[in-house]
């Protein structure tokens, strides 16, 4: 080895940590980066020569070290875990938070329509010990009133909520459209860029960036072609095929729900991400809107029954009390409170109100308002459980895709001060070599 050869060494050692103190540097200031993954250089040993020619002795020559690729810490297994548990709770958040605004829209507590109802058969019964009491019968007219109001809060919420999905479901659509054509994008960049280049890890960051926010929405399948190219298929559709990206279009119903279609055709619900989510959302909200519905023709039912049934304290037969066709339109027929249908057909001056618990009880109105409100809690209650599990998988995870792809600064400290120091050794090889040189000069 001649003196030479140290200075090849030393200089091409000192370039190659240059490049790494980089690279970390570069981690360091993308810490807190969306979809960056951590870079390093790769340090490969020189080709070394030697010659055995008529003309030249052997030897051999060495070439130190050169810098290699770009690398980009990755894990495809960890990737695919992160993305398909990113999915699952996209789907557990969207249910979470619409099952809880329904549930508020329903509306259990002291104006809803379960205890407005209740307040009304304890004015009735309240009239039955007073029958002759104008005032009483006054409140019993304003508690049917009550129990209208309440019905009908109930469905303008309902109905918001609704909306509240439908526009939720054309957020998400046009994110996902977004992230679709960041996905195409980043695909033809790819193809065109060298592999371990720092432009083609860039762009597998934004590659990977646009996979993670497909699947938050959707329950895709992602295939991987030439050149880290990304495809995704829904079902037997092609969302992104190499450069290409389909457009995702949602369509409104009238009852409420949602549905999907990719150029123009309509694909299957999806069953988990976001958009999976505001599906199984819309229909629930539908179903508890016909319940809502199903309920208020039943009270106007039970009531216009047990009404007619009687007689009001003139004797004359007692006539509807309400109407309506679904929560939004009910109204008391009823303005006059001597109209009020009290007496039994037999006479007896409150037997129509002590009859009232006749449409009370098991398959009642309030029943069966009990048992919708329960069988909604019931729902909440799950789906919130089912939110807490698929946060729990998602960041376990997630960390276990940091701890590879992430940028820790502890361990790109430690790598700065091992490369920091490789560098200065470099440095003392060109001084040695320098001082190896003086010396040659000098004994000349």
């Amino acid at each position: 080895m001649t003196a030479t050869d140290l200075y090849g060494i030393g200089v091409s050692g000192a370039r190659a940590y240059q490049a790494a103190m980089g690279a970390i540097s570069n981690n360091i200031a993308n810490t807190d980066t969306t979809g960056y993954s951590r870079r390093g250089v790769e340090i490969r040993e020189s080709p070394a020569g030697s010659g055995t020619t008529i003309y030249y002795r052997s030897g051999m020559a060495y070439g130190g070290v050169m810098i290699g690729n770009v690398v980009r810490y990755q894990d495809d297994y960890l990737d695919a875990a992160a993305r398909s548990t990113s999915t699952a709770l996209g789907s557990a958040d969207q249910r979470a938070q619409w099952m809880g605004d329904i549930e508020t829209a329903l509306n259990d507590g002291s104006l809803g329509v379960g205890q407005r109802m209740t307040a009304m058969f304890s004015a009735v019964e309240r009239l039955a010990s007073n029958p002759t009491d104008t005032t009483l019968r006054t409140n019993v007219l304003f508690s049917f009133e009550q129990v209208n109001t309440a019905f009908r809060q109930s469905r303008t919420d309902m109905v918001a909520v609704q909306d509240g999905i439908g526009k939720g479901a054309d957020n998400e659509t046009a994110a996902l459209n977004d992230a679709l054509k960041q996905l195409a994008a980043a695909n033809e960049g790819l193809r065109r860029s060298a592999d371990g280049t720092a432009a083609h890890v860039a762009l597998l960051d934004s590659r990977d960036q646009a996979l993670a926010e497909v699947s938050k929405r959707l329950n895709v399948t992602v295939e991987y072609g030439a050149n880290d190219v990304a495809n995704v298929k829904y079902g037997s559709d092609y969302l992104v095929q190499n450069v290409s990206a389909s457009s995702v279009d949602v369509t409104h119903n009238t009852d409420g729900t949602i549905q999907f279609s990719v150029g123009g055709t309509a694909i299957a619900d999806p069953t988990s991400g976001s958009l999976g989510g505001l599906v199984s959302s819309a229909e629930t909200a539908r179903d508890r809107l016909t319940d809502l519905d199903n309920l208020a023709k039943q009270y106007v039912s039970d009531v216009n029954t047990w009404h007619t049934a009687g007689k009001t304290a003139g004797g004359a037969a007692g006539q509807p009390m309400l109407s309506g066709t679904d929560a939004s339109n009910l109204q008391v027929l009823i303005s006059d409170p001597a109209d009020l249908a009290g007496a039994s057909t037999s006479g007896v001056a409150n037997g129509n109100l002590i009859n009232i618990s006749s449409i009370r009880g098991s398959g009642g109105m309030e029943d069966k308002w009990t048992a919708l409100v329960s069988s909604h809690a019931n729902v909440v209650n799950a789906t919130l459980a089912e939110q807490t599990a698929a946060s729990s998988r998602d960041q376990m995870a997630q960390s276990a895709r940091a701890d590879v792809s992430g940028v820790n600064l502890d361990r790109e400290a430690a790598d700065l001060l091992r490369y920091q120091q490789a560098y200065q050794a470099c440095a003392k090889i060109i001084q040695v070599a320098n001082q190896i040189m003086d010396s040659i000069f000098q004994v000349v």
